[in-house]
């Protein structure tokens, strides 16, 4: 089954809510980086707080820099305000000893993250109890930012290229372009 995006400003909202409601800061962060930065699931958990965060100058990073563990391609994302204030948010919760913890740890051991198992089932737990429709994993995340960016009329040639994909072909696939989205543009055209 394919994964799907999530598709509505609404639904992001409800997941959002949801992992606050439960004070699950580390969950609602991985949310909001995984829907803003485009990043697989295997890049974001292993995400160290030296990776978003200099202590030094007690400053969040503007970008974070790596090699994805895939491609072992370069990536170089901006981080938004939505990831900042998640991570202030996370760092205010559950505050960090030292900058080479995993951000996305278990309570018990600081230094492994959780599981991609574990990932899977933070998403999908989420999107069952908001009944948002679609097959819901991790992977909707990175498919999440893909839809709504092309949903504000990012070109697909800048999307293909932030996913790091070979071909025009992949992109189209991963945006999950449905008949309502068809049908949105055919009935906002009136020419």
């Amino acid at each position: 089954m394919v994964t799907s995006p999530i598709r509505t400003k609404e639904e992001i909202e409800k997941m959002k809510e949801y992992y606050l409601s439960k004070n699950c800061y580390r969950d609602y962060t991985l949310f909001v980086i995984g829907i803003n930065t485009a990043l697989r699931i295997s890049d974001l958990l292993h995400l160290k707080w030296q990776d978003v965060y200099d202590s030094q100058s007690r400053k969040y990073k503007s970008h974070i820099d790596l090699y994805e563990q895939k491609t072992k391609k370069r990536a170089v994302i901006a981080l938004n305000s939505s990831c900042i204030g998640a991570f202030k948010l996370l760092k205010k919760k559950k505050p960090f000893r030292r900058e080479d913890e995993y951000i996305f740890c278990s309570d018990k051991n600081r230094h492994e993250p959780i599981s991609r198992n574990r990932a899977y089932h933070i998403i999908k737990d989420a999107a069952q109890a908001n009944r948002i429709e679609g097959n819901i994993s991790c992977h909707s995340l990175r498919k999440t930012f893909g839809y709504h960016a092309w949903k504000m009329g990012t070109p697909t040639a800048l999307i293909m290229n932030i996913y790091n994909h070979s071909s025009i072909e992949i992109t189209k696939r991963y945006l999950s372009i449905y008949q309502d989205d068809k049908d949105d543009l055919y009935n906002s055209m009136n020419l």
